[in-house]
């Protein structure tokens, strides 16, 4: 962004200190460097140029003037207006932003012109008496602060509340919002009808600023949320030792809506831990089991990704080890909170309120603050230590540790096999073990949700290894159709997966 220029008025020798003190202010803070540079007609080198033509242009080209008037009046042109009147009168006909600070309450010390100077800027617009630098670095600080406020250039709502800059409701995809509407009505007896125009569900979310998309909305239902918030992908890597290191033998980095994050990183995780298939003694349905709780996985993922810090710079980092699973998230606790109350239950403290709410209308988060205390048990019921949680540099780092192994691989298979028939091949292949099943239900089987992760990973590696077919080969694409183990991928299952 181009920075806002501020012409400092007033070249009078009696407020020489105040002009400085406020230049080397304006330069020297954090907030208002980033937006603004300072024009001070002291600063200008030499040149062959009338002085009076110089700050009259150097008016035309500033985005803020900035007047202080004390009690001398100045050198006066053939006109009898000093050079502070004219630059004053320049910025009122250019409609410059002005701000008019008069230092002192006395009037009647002062030169009968710049009375009358103070009196026309009266009428023009409001001015601040102050009586030091210290109050006017005070004044101007709060009066260039509310100017980025107005100008939107600055925000003191939420991250999630605040209008995404360059977004138009273009920008979202409403076949989203009317599926979310389709979930939150049967998920949580969500009120609006399922025929309300996307436009409405986004208000009653209160999802618009001046009918402008909020930050929540594209998150929630942008067509292409990183294009405006790059940093929002999660990336997801897959490590075959104890430690970050080259090659990395599985990355992936996800984009899409917040609910197309957890569902693509939680099923990127699921495809890469042991999962155990047992028999149906127990019932019709095959049971399974993944050495993680599956509720475990997505909790810690939706977790990082609901309550992030979105102003960061950095991403969701999702990393699976030999040991553990590291969830990596940018932000900090909210201070109400501490990490040993976090372990038990505790108020629900979103860190993205308005993101948090429709993910908790599709079942996705409760908002009970129990997520981090279910995670715990549920690693103590299926015999894993406690989760670890910590704070790092301005992340939270939640590990959670995975057994040795639920499932070795039998001695019988070759290196070659092995390196031919993936995991998740090997967890679709115990799917049909006994069954034909469509797509849906071998989704369902393997606990995955993204359709696209299915689909590579496990449906067509398995095809074109010739381990399963299709019950309909001549009509592919048939709403009832079905996949069953071919004899290939029923011997592969006799002699190298059955214990």
């Amino acid at each position: 962004m181009t920075p806002l220029r501020i012409f400092i008025s007033s070249v009078q020798k009696e407020l020489a200190t105040e002009r400085i003190v406020l230049r080397d202010y304006l330069q020297g803070d954090a907030l208002l460097r980033r937006f603004f540079e300072v024009f001070l007609f002291e600063d200008m080198p030499a040149a062959d140029q009338r002085a009076d033509a110089c700050y009259l242009e150097e008016i035309q080209r500033c985005d803020v003037y900035l007047g202080i008037f004390g009690n001398e009046y100045g050198w006066e042109d053939r006109e009898g207006l000093s050079p502070t009147h004219r630059e004053f009168r320049k910025a009122t006909e250019l409609g410059k932003n002005r701000l008019i600070y008069v230092k002192g309450n006395d009037d009647t010390q002062r030169h009968p012109k710049m009375r009358g100077l103070i009196d026309e800027a009266g009428t023009a617009l409001i001015r601040r008496r102050i009586n030091s630098a210290e109050e006017l670095i005070a004044a101007v600080y709060s009066s260039l602060v509310k100017l980025l406020e107005d100008r939107e250039l600055i925000r003191f709502t939420p991250f999630d509340a605040t209008f995404c800059r360059n977004a138009t409701l273009e920008d979202l995809d409403f076949e989203k919002i009317s599926r979310f509407l389709v979930l939150a009505r049967r998920g949580r007896s969500f009120p609006l009808a399922e025929n309300t125009h996307p436009k409405e569900v986004l208000v009653h979310l209160n999802l618009l600023d001046k009918g402008r998309p909020t930050h929540a909305a594209i998150l929630l239902f942008g067509k292409k949320p990183q294009r405006f918030l790059i940093t929002s992908e999660v990336k997801c890597a897959h490590f075959h030792g104890f430690e970050v290191e080259k090659p990395i033998p599985s990355y992936q980095v996800y984009k899409g809506t917040v609910f197309e994050l957890v569902d693509q990183a939680k099923d990127f995780v699921l495809s890469k831990i042991d999962l155990w298939t047992g028999d149906r003694s127990q019932g019709i349905q095959v049971p399974t089991s993944y050495e993680i709780p599956q509720e475990v996985v997505a909790e810690a993922i939706v977790n990082a990704v609901c309550h992030r810090d979105y102003t960061s710079n950095a991403s969701v980092q999702v990393m699976l080890f030999k040991d553990r699973l590291e969830v990596w998230n940018p932000g900090s606790l909210p201070p109400t909170l501490s990490l040993e109350k976090l372990k038990g239950p505790h108020a629900s403290v979103p860190a993205n309120p308005l993101i948090a709410e429709p993910m908790y209308l599709t079942k996705y988060i409760e908002r009970m603050g129990t997520g981090i205390h279910d995670m715990i048990q549920r690693c103590k019921e299926a015999g894993l230590p406690e989760p670890d949680i910590r704070l790092d540099g301005g992340v939270w780092v939640t590990t959670i540790h995975r057994k040795t192994s639920i499932r070795q691989v039998t001695e019988q298979v070759t290196e070659q096999v092995t390196e031919q028939v993936t995991e998740q091949v090997r967890r679709l292949l115990a799917i049909l073990k006994e069954n034909e099943l469509g797509t849906r239900e071998m989704m369902e089987g393997l606990k995955l949700s993204h359709r696209p992760t299915f689909l590579y990973d496990y449906l067509q590696p398995a095809l074109k290894m010739i381990l399963i077919e299709m019950t309909q080969p001549d009509s592919p694409r048939s709403p009832t159709q079905k996949y069953r183990l071919t004899k290939k991928g029923r011997d592969f299952f006799s002699n190298y997966m059955e214990p």
